[in-house]
């Protein structure tokens, strides 16, 4: 019984939790408390360590309250209440897009909107960037080089026309791959900060 109360109170949390991983943790607080699985002061710890374990903390709260409440398989399944829904919104939009691209996909006006919203996308991206730019993010000239490049690199696909399946796309698909760019942006940084 106790599996399915954890399965459904983080299926709550992950349906209702708009707003990030804080906005969630007030939902499971009403639930852990209400079911009396810890008290205030053992759930703050949990918020704690939730807070400073690599990766989102509604899931890392998750995984804490299941394991503690119901060992191996209440960590799954208190993890998987909380991954459900974002999972499943995600399939459902993925699946929408796909179905609007392929009917409108000669439609001018569907293709310069998507124009506007990858460059917007880009522009977002940059904006947050610019923000981290600080001399401790950027120490050196090396650093700013990388950069611009990544950068360059990632815009080219929008900024650059061609048609899917030609060469010039599959070269920009190549180029422009975010694991490409991280492999290959991130042996060089290594590389230059080495030697």
């Amino acid at each position: 019984m106790v599996y399915l109360q954890l399965f459904l109170s983080f299926l709550k949390a992950g349906f209702l939790g708009f707003g990030g991983g804080m906005a969630i943790i007030s939902l499971v607080q009403e639930d852990v408390l209400g079911h009396g699985w810890a008290t205030e002061q053992e759930f703050v710890d949990m918020v704690a360590v939730s807070q400073v374990t690599p990766g989102p903390i509604g899931m890392n709260c998750a995984t804490y309250v299941g394991y503690t409440v119901g060992g191996f398989w209440g960590s799954v399944l208190a993890s998987a209440g909380i991954l459900l829904p974002s999972l499943l919104i995600m399939l459902v939009i993925c699946r929408l897009y796909d179905r609007i691209s392929h009917r409108w996909q000669d439609n001018p006006a569907f293709v310069w909107s998507m124009r506007v919203v990858r460059t917007l996308v880009v522009l977002l991206i940059a904006h947050a960037a610019v923000t981290l730019m600080t001399p401790a993010s950027f120490p050196d000239g090396e650093s700013w080089v990388i950069f611009a490049l990544v950068f360059v690199c990632s815009v080219l696909p929008v900024f650059v026309p061609s048609a899917p399946g030609t060469a010039r796309r599959r070269v920009l698909d190549v180029v422009s791959h975010p694991i490409y760019l991280i492999l290959f942006f991130g042996a060089l940084g290594l590389l230059g900060y080495l030697f």
